[in-house]
């Protein structure tokens, strides 16, 4: 399964046992929804959960949003039954929380096959302890079904004893492997949740890292956060505009004959011209999925 160019700028935790917020989310402007089976589910309420989310996935009413589960770890009470029903859900993807190995995903995956899961169901791999970071690289390689990493950074500090600040030193040597086991795998990568929610300016820091680093968004725990992660993993008008520019130079300098190109004194080639069309891309789509948003929120005030 190789990476697809879609929107992840901003991907929100949704408790799996709050009906009320899973409907909710059909109007929230979050480009995806992991809805939580794990840490945001109570023991209690974890087998009521599971129908909930099978059940709003299964009712495929989050437009173009991209829905992922995620479940609880096998080695658990629930994590086998979890993915039996995510199974044939309908959902985009099955996250794994804690993964530590390859073996891990394989284990998984032989569960989703043999329960009925189609091809196009996704397998993403929570980076949340120090094990799972060393072996990142074999686990990124692990199943032609893995499409993402997504970093559980909060974990992963207290399994550190690092100082979890807005700057994420500490962190940094785990962002990094992780965001190179991703993309020589092929595989979409999203950065950890900022746990501050009265914190506006550091969580403005963590998205403009994240980018910068190289992630494709940011996992949220709260609605009042999407906007600026949208705004913060969105290519700029003036990104759209320069990437448009050197793709149509670029085809002109090929029928020309030639490989490389200048446009306002800097240097165009091949590779810069593919990291333009992705650019493009996620604009295009970015467009896409705004207009299913609005047609959502107006049912939601209609309702």
């Amino acid at each position: 399964m190789s990476f697809s160019v879609r929107p992840r700028r901003s991907v929100l935790y949704m408790p799996g046992s709050n009906t009320r917020a899973l409907e909710k989310a059909r109007t929230l402007a979050a480009d995806g929804l992991i809805l939580d089976l794990e840490d945001a589910t109570a023991p209690d309420a974890k087998e009521d959960a599971r129908g909930h989310v099978c059940a709003a996935a299964q009712a495929r009413s989050y437009g173009r949003r991209e829905v992922l589960i995620r479940v609880n770890g096998l080695n658990t009470a629930w994590g086998h039954a979890d993915l039996v029903a995510c199974a044939t859900s309908g959902c985009d993807g099955v996250l794994l929380p804690k993964v530590e190995s390859a073996d891990a995903v394989r284990q998984a995956e032989a569960i989703l096959r043999a329960a009925g899961a189609p091809d196009d169901l996704a397998l993403w791999c929570m980076m949340e302890t120090p094990r799972g970071v060393l072996d990142v690289a074999a686990i990124a390689g692990a199943s032609p079904r893995l499409a993402g990493l997504v970093m559980g950074t909060s974990d992963l500090a207290k399994d550190l004893h690092c100082a979890h600040t807005r700057e994420r030193l500490p962190l940094i040597t785990g962002l990094g492997l992780c965001l190179l086991a991703a993309r020589a795998n092929g595989l979409a990568i999203l950065d950890g949740v900022h746990l501050d929610l009265q914190d506006d300016e550091g969580f403005a820091l963590s998205c403009a890292q994240g980018r910068e680093l190289g992630f494709d968004g940011k996992t949220l725990i709260h609605p009042k956060t999407i906007g600026a992660a949208n705004a913060a993993f969105a290519p700029s008008a003036e990104e759209v505009a320069w990437s448009r520019r050197i793709i149509e130079a670029h085809a002109e300098a090929v029928r020309e004959g030639k490989g490389v190109v200048l446009v306002d004194g800097k240097l165009v080639e091949n590779l810069h011209v593919e990291s333009a069309r992705r650019l493009v891309t996620l604009d295009e789509k970015i467009a896409a999925l705004g207009g299913d948003l609005a047609g959502d929120r107006a049912m939601g005030s209609q309702a």
